[in-house]
């Protein structure tokens, strides 16, 4: 099982210092969007790499779609992953929806954990009564339907809105690795993540946790920011990067690298 899913999943570890750093990505890209930041930190630290399931790198084949309805068979891949390689102690740094796979997989096993790093992470992208999540329901079926009705349209558009920052390197890549998943794998993952609402297990955690947000990201409210380090159960954190957009690691790795040095020496 171990080394299917290790091969599945295109799991590498690089680097060469003895604390372990798990670098996980969000939906639209693969591990390829970490690339700024691994030399960084490849001297430092072991670096685990890995492709979510719904990532155009990974065989559409593996994708189950009865499987992968919430967001538990990730975390599962997740922990498979760590166990497989023999991994007892680690930090970890989620991006988008592993932000919220890492919270899960620290409640399940919380002495895996180190320190979670949470990037662009929002528990809940629909409003509710009494908190803001940055969309309405009507909003996020608009966006089912661009995806739906014309894919590489709805890639065009979205691209620059999510990263924001004026940074054409960063919207090509984030464009590029879009383009590579397979349509009906990438509206049925954006349904997943936008149906979930995960606000009512923060009390659970135990790890600490640092949130890294930028000034103004499309996705995610700074509120969110403050939410989480309200109802996190573990010591949290908030940084805010002076950039914008909701992929820091693409549009301003040097900034990101500061953050995340910061955050693991605490």
């Amino acid at each position: 099982m171990g080394n299917i899913l290790l091969e599945a999943l295109n799991v590498r570890v690089i680097g060469s210092g003895e604390k372990i750093l798990v670098l996980a990505h969000g939906i639209g890209t693969d591990q390829s969007a970490w690339q700024r930041i691994v030399p960084l930190f490849q001297p430092y630290y072991r670096i685990i790499l890995y492709d979510l399931v719904c990532a155009g790198s990974v065989n559409p084949d593996y994708f189950d779609f009865r499987r992968y309805t919430t967001l538990d068979a990730y975390v599962d891949d997740l922990l498979n992953i760590l166990d497989a390689l023999g991994v007892d102690r680690c930090a970890y740094v989620g991006h988008s929806i592993s932000a919220m796979i890492g919270i899960l997989a620290s409640i399940r096993r919380p002495e895996l954990f180190s320190k979670l790093i949470l990037i662009g992470a929002s528990p809940r992208f629909l409003n509710d009564k009494d908190y803001h999540g940055g969309f309405e329901q009507g909003e996020i079926e608009k966006v089912f339907s661009a995806m739906e009705a014309n894919y590489e349209a709805w890639v065009h558009g979205f691209a620059p809105l999510a990263v924001g920052a004026d940074v054409p390197t960063a919207v090509r890549e984030f464009s590029r690795t879009l383009f590579n998943m397979r349509p009906d794998i990438s509206l049925f993952v954006s349904r997943t993540v936008f149906n979930s609402d995960l606000r009512g297990v923060f009390g659970l955690v135990r790890v600490p946790c640092c949130v890294v947000q930028t000034a103004k990201d499309v996705s995610v409210p700074a509120s969110v920011a403050e939410y989480l380090k309200t109802h996190l159960g573990g010591r949290t954190t908030i940084e805010i990067l002076k950039t914008e957009g909701h992929l820091p690691h693409l549009s301003a790795p040097a900034l990101l690298a500061q953050v995340l040095r910061r955050a693991l020496s605490h």
